[in-house]
């Protein structure tokens, strides 16, 4: 489910991310996307553990961090989007992902959503599963959801932004490369994006994610949980 997520910062150096999503989501509700993920972020919380101190790397508007029931949440960004709204217990970071400091192994879990695709190559992904690493606690958890060009690949780079295919095959061998532990896998998870037809109301996303039966039929988007 594509979030709107900018990080990382230099593979595409001078991309205007703030015009590039408003082009992308123009025509989708920001309180629907925001009532989606409300469902979204606590079924992945209970999935992580329910994790009390969480990071996410590329957090976009903050619909995830806003949503997950954890006690601390950390968002990082480059783009600091004016209308972004955050609760209190969030801490925002604006800055290059691979340049600003964050604590050594103190997160529970990092969340990274639709992110992975805008890396140039694996080495990239490589750098930032490593920085990952660090900045969690002992029996922390890397959960990856981003699209599965296996099983998206014509509408994979109809998103500007998206450079590296990945598949969750491919993901699970640079997340061991990089000295994790894969935990679990699910190859269709979510629809392609926002502009996909996920119903955009908490009974109907409740009953998407508790139907499993229903993933192979809309999923596009793969969920990898690992952990060091």
């Amino acid at each position: 489910m594509d979030t709107g997520a900018t990080e990382p910062d230099h593979p595409t150096a001078g991309l205007d991310y703030s015009r590039l999503y408003e082009f992308r989501f123009k025509d989708v509700d920001q309180g629907s996307r925001q009532v989606v993920w409300n469902e979204i972020a606590r079924y992945l919380w209970n999935r992580m553990g329910r994790p009390q101190r969480v990071l996410d790397p590329a957090g976009g508007r903050g619909e995830f961090v806003n949503a997950v029931p954890a006690e601390e949440c950390w968002l990082v960004d480059v783009v600091d989007y004016p209308e972004r709204k955050t609760d209190p217990r969030v801490r925002i970071v604006i800055g290059d992902l691979f340049e600003i400091e964050l604590p050594d192994s103190y997160f529970d879990a990092v969340f990274a959503s639709n992110l992975l695709e805008h890396f140039h190559s694996p080495e990239e992904v490589a750098a930032f599963l490593d920085r990952m690493r660090k900045t969690l606690a002992p029996g922390g958890v890397l959960a990856l959801m981003g699209p599965n060009f296996k099983y998206c690949a014509r509408e994979y780079f109809d998103c500007a932004d998206h450079l590296l295919p990945l598949t969750h095959v491919s993901v699970q061998e640079l997340l061991f490369a990089a000295g994790y532990n894969v935990t679990e896998v699910i190859p269709r998870f979510l629809p392609f994006s926002f502009r996909s037809r996920l119903p955009a109301s908490p009974r109907l996303t409740r009953l998407y994610l508790r139907m499993p039966m229903l993933w192979p039929l809309q999923g596009k988007q793969f969920l990898i949980l690992a952990t060091p």
